[in-house]
């Protein structure tokens, strides 16, 4: 690094400005090296993360992961990764062999966009409009939860502003007055193809920020003194609101043959130009600088005078009709009891998905986001950041809006606990509008995920349980009618398991169902008994991962016939995955009949909407004689 391999700890503007131009070459280096890239948007806002890490950022580099009061640096521009990794070797922990030969390549940790492959890097970005909504996790968790001095940087570039997550972020963020959110937008003016929407009119920018609530500041991007009189005064909270720094920069500052010139987005400039840029900006550096240290304060223990100690689990007996959207309700509140770090976000559905009981018993631990699906599920990304277990509930058809972030989370590596109420055609007269058909095939190709569809309350208290161990992004999916208890209280659930209902010993077909589909095949089966056809009755509640190994074991006990059920539609559900595990291999000849929701539903009760999508029990029992009758 610098000769002396001393860091230089809070250098004066001078030295900074050293900096910048030491960012703005090794961006190009990396680059060119790699033939792959975005240099000229890292160029324009080196003079911005130059200024933070080195007067304004506190951060304990040494001992980044055992700093509770570090600050956060979230990249929303992931696609500036190259300047991000150039601030990584600023700062000594990332060595310039490293950058040069890693950015970009097969197997290293210095990948194309940011990920937490970095001990650096919180969150996966790159798919712009999520840096600040996932920040908004974080600072709530700063200022509402932990009690912490720590502040959350957000670079974020003009392009990803006419992303409408933006807006539902700082929305949020104004709300919940989290005056520890600094946002910076690099306002370049040139986006992928050409001009942004409002180019450099920083005033109508303003506007926009101020009219959600945040306090504006509009500053040179390239002027060192106005970034850090700005930065000083975004770092005092004294407006209780969320800043947010508008800089005028120049895409491509520093290289005269690229500078706000269009046609040079996401590409690498060629040798020769790199050389050419790299003389007109002074040449190589090694600098090692570092700015502040964080406090180290412990965090705060998260308490609410509400609890009541004498509150018990939640029993059920046997028969008794519950809702599992009830159950999920009262399950996470004898959770949140045990579990000071359990926290619920909630889209204002909280009288409908069961977690009312919860917002009135622990306050501090329950955000509403109102109707903003994908800031529910970047709050809870945040949240996830600073090792809280939070459960993100809302109508399971409206997580379908928040995809792009569920498929981020997946990314990022974040616990976070996805909760669907309102799922399938069973939920009646509300029409498809409101009827969650495709929430399962979604959550099963979100990478790591964890998928559960429990059948009664039993089962609901028992995975919530659970879930609250369970790494990477799980989804549970609840219904909004009331159900018979099928399981005593002790009856264990392993996640990746079933359970077989109803067994003869020496069973005709199998029928496999998960949620309200178990009860339909319980009906079914006693319809078939009287037939002289003897039915097994199998609770996949476990849909990722699936109890493969059970199901093919049923199957061949069953000479094969199968009938799979679902109140989904037929791609990517339940029956996708029984397939892909029949699959893997079963000693008998597989005679499957798929039952999911194959019409465009309408309106009408629960039991009409199950008979005219063919996934009630009569259908169900005329699928297994179909298949028995078929020998």
């Amino acid at each position: 690094m610098n000769p002396a391999n001393t860091p230089i700890v809070e250098p004066d503007l001078k030295t900074v400005a050293e900096l910048a131009a030491q960012l703005r070459v090794d961006s190009i280096r990396a680059t060119t090296r790699a033939e792959s890239g975005h240099p000229t948007s890292c160029m324009s806002a080196a003079d911005l993360l130059a200024v933070l890490v080195s007067r304004h950022l506190r951060y304990d580099w040494d001992r980044a992961s055992r700093t509770p009061d570090n600050d956060h640096l979230i990249l929303s521009k992931g696609h500036a990764a190259p300047l991000l990794y150039s601030v990584f070797k600023a700062v000594g922990v990332v060595s310039d062999d490293e950058l040069m030969n890693g950015y970009g390549r097969f197997g290293s940790r210095l990948q194309a966009h940011p990920t937490p492959a970095l001990p650096w890097v919180d969150l996966a970005t790159g798919s712009l409009g999520q840096g600040l909504p996932d920040a908004v996790g974080i600072a709530l968790a700063g200022k509402r939860l932990e009690k912490l001095s720590y502040r959350v940087w957000v670079l974020c570039g003009d392009s990803e502003l006419a992303e409408g997550s933006i807006w539902e972020a700082i929305e949020q963020a104004a709300q919940y007055q989290l005056s520890n959110l600094i946002t910076i937008v690099d306002v370049n003016r040139l986006g992928q193809r050409g001009a942004t929407m409002l180019g450099w009119d920083l005033d109508a920018y303003a506007k926009r920020f101020e009219s959600f609530g945040a306090h504006v500041i509009k500053i040179n991007g390239h002027d060192l003194e106005e970034i850090d009189a700005a930065f000083a005064r975004a770092c005092s909270g004294a407006d209780n609101q969320p800043t947010v720094i508008l800089a005028r920069t120049v895409k491509g500052r520093g290289y005269t043959l690229v500078e706000d010139q269009e046609g040079w987005h996401g590409r690498h400039l060629p040798e020769a130009f790199a050389n050419e840029a790299i003389r007109e900006l002074g040449g190589e550096r090694h600098l090692t600088i570092r700015g502040p240290k964080p406090t180290q304060a412990a965090p705060a223990i998260v308490q609410d005078s509400e609890i009541d100690d004498e509150l018990a689990p939640p029993t059920y007996e046997i028969g008794t009709a519950v809702a599992t959207r009830a159950a999920y309700g009262s399950a996470i509140v004898e959770l949140g009891r045990r579990r000071s770090n359990v926290v619920v976000v909630d889209s204002e559905v909280s009288n409908s998905t069961g977690v009312d009981l919860f917002a009135a018993t622990f306050p501090s631990r329950f955000f509403e986001m109102y109707m903003a699906e994908q800031q529910l599920v970047a709050t809870a990304t945040g949240l996830s950041v600073r090792n809280f277990i939070p459960f993100a509930s809302t109508f399971a058809a409206f997580l379908t809006r928040a995809h792009d972030f569920i498929r981020m989370a997946g990314i990022s590596g974040a616990n976070i606990r996805l909760v669907g109420s309102h799922a399938g055609v069973e939920i009646g007269t509300d029409g498809p509008s409101q009827m969650a058909l495709e929430d399962i095939a979604m959550m099963r190709s979100v990478f790591d995920s964890t998928v559960l569809y429990p059948s009664d309350a039993v089962s609901t208290v028992a995975l919530v349980e659970q879930l609250a161990n369970r790494t990477g992004v799980s989804y549970l999916r609840i219904t909004r009618g009331a159900y018979p208890v099928l399981y005593s209280n002790s009856t264990p659930f392993p996640i990746g398991g079933s359970k077989t209902l109803l067994t003869s010993g020496n069973d005709h077909v199998t029928l496999i169902g998960a949620g309200v589909t178990v009860h339909e095949s319980i009906a079914a089966a006693r319809i078939l008994s009287e037939m002289g056809i003897r039915a097994r009755v199998i609770d996949a509640y476990s849909i990722r991962p699936l109890d493969g190994s059970g199901l093919r074991r049923a199957v061949d006990e069953t000479a094969g016939r199968v009938v799979v059920v679902e109140d989904h539609r037929p791609e990517g559900g339940l029956g996708e995955g029984v397939l892909s595990a029949l699959a893997e291999g079963t000693e008998a000849v597989v005679r499957l009949e798929h039952l999911a929701v194959r019409n465009l539903p309408g309106s009408g009760t629960a039991a009409q909407m199950l008979a005219a999508a063919g996934i009630d029990a009569d259908a169900i029992s005329q699928a297994a004689q179909r298949l028995v009758n078929r020998d």
